[in-house]
């Protein structure tokens, strides 16, 4: 097939416009492996990318999507025959390189990590990025010395993709779970991916103008920051750690180093982006294995080309709920 069909933001002198085209497969960029992208997923990053945020893209007209996965066309590398079943996250794709919102992608093979057994080209969209970089949060927190018997794991934004997977993982490893969002029509929803309590986003910001304030934590994933990430720290046990990942709310922390010196505490960063690809490798064979999770399902509200412009303004303005899965065949 020469074209493929594609989500197209453009830049016009009314601001950035979108709608589904048919592209030329020819007009990719250069790159070592085609893909027939089957699955997509839809992520915080892909908003900005599609309004136009410089920090995400600079060139237009473009195309989101940083997730894809699905089925090796072409290739001149060779470990990816045509017909191997891959996923792609991060690096540039859905950025300034055509994402994963058009049904073909040309990439680097540096970019790629085969689908494992265990896990479906659909499962691992259900993942994503969002996903992926929940098991990268546990994962480094549990280097730091985070165990189930260490106390309650708070998940901030816990509804949005990166949380409400988090909150999935925790439980399905052991741990209590308590779940901040703002969202309070969808307590049921958290309650079912396993969360066993549940504070308020207002709540969790008071005691911001304190040095510290009482012990609770045994680890945090933040995907929020500003002073609910700092407010977390300080409610952090002694040595326990904080896994950072998100900005939505606040990109600034009001931060002082009494948490640090005087409870021994950690704040981590997390990056899914430029992770070495072995890494990235590593992680996916976790969710595929030990950490698969049952009832993915129940995280996924079904997208199309047609319809993902329409929760891309969703996800911009908070709206979303779990994860959007991008079906690039219908």
């Amino acid at each position: 097939m020469s074209t493929y069909r594609a989500l197209l933001v453009e830049k016009t002198d009314a601001g950035f416009e979108r709608s589904v085209v048919d592209r030329k497969v020819d007009e990719l960029p250069p790159g070592d492996v085609l893909i027939d992208v089957r699955y997509s997923s839809l992520n915080y990053k892909d908003g900005l990318s599609a309004t136009g945020n410089p920090g995400v893209t600079r060139k237009f007209p473009h195309t989101p999507g940083i997730d894809a996965a699905g089925v090796v066309l072409e290739s001149s590398d060779g470990r990816f025959a045509p017909g191997t079943e891959v996923i792609v996250v991060g690096y540039d794709l859905g950025m300034n390189t055509p994402g994963g919102f058009g049904q073909r992608i040309r990439v680097p093979a540096d970019w790629i990590v085969p689908c494992p057994d265990g896990l479906s080209l659909r499962e691992s969209m259900i993942l994503g990025t969002a996903g992926f970089t929940a098991a990268l949060c546990v994962d480094k927190l549990e280097a730091a010395g985070m165990t189930p018997s260490g106390g309650p794991v708070l998940v901030t934004g816990a509804t949005g993709g990166v949380g409400s997977v988090a909150v999935m993982l925790l439980a399905h490893l052991g741990y209590e779970v308590t779940a901040l969002t703002g969202k309070a029509d969808q307590h049921g929803f958290l309650e079912g991916l396993g969360a066993t309590a549940i504070i308020d986003r207002d709540a969790a910001r008071a005691g911001a103008d304190k040095p510290l304030l009482p012990e609770r934590w045994g680890g945090v994933v933040d995907t929020v920051g500003g002073e609910i990430l700092f407010n977390a720290v300080k409610s952090l046990r002694y040595g326990c750690s904080l896994a950072a990942c998100g900005l939505v709310d606040s990109p600034q922390i009001p931060a002082t180093v009494l948490p640090f010196i005087l409870r021994n505490v950690n704040l981590l960063g997390v990056d899914s982006v430029e992770l070495p690809l072995d890494a990235k490798a590593r992680a996916w064979q976790k969710l595929a294995g030990p950490w698969k999770l049952d009832g993915l399902e129940t995280l996924v509200e079904p997208l199309t080309l047609d319809t993902v412009s329409e929760a891309i303004d969703r996800i911009l303005a908070g709206r979303m709920v779990g994860r959007g899965v991008v079906d690039l065949q219908a």
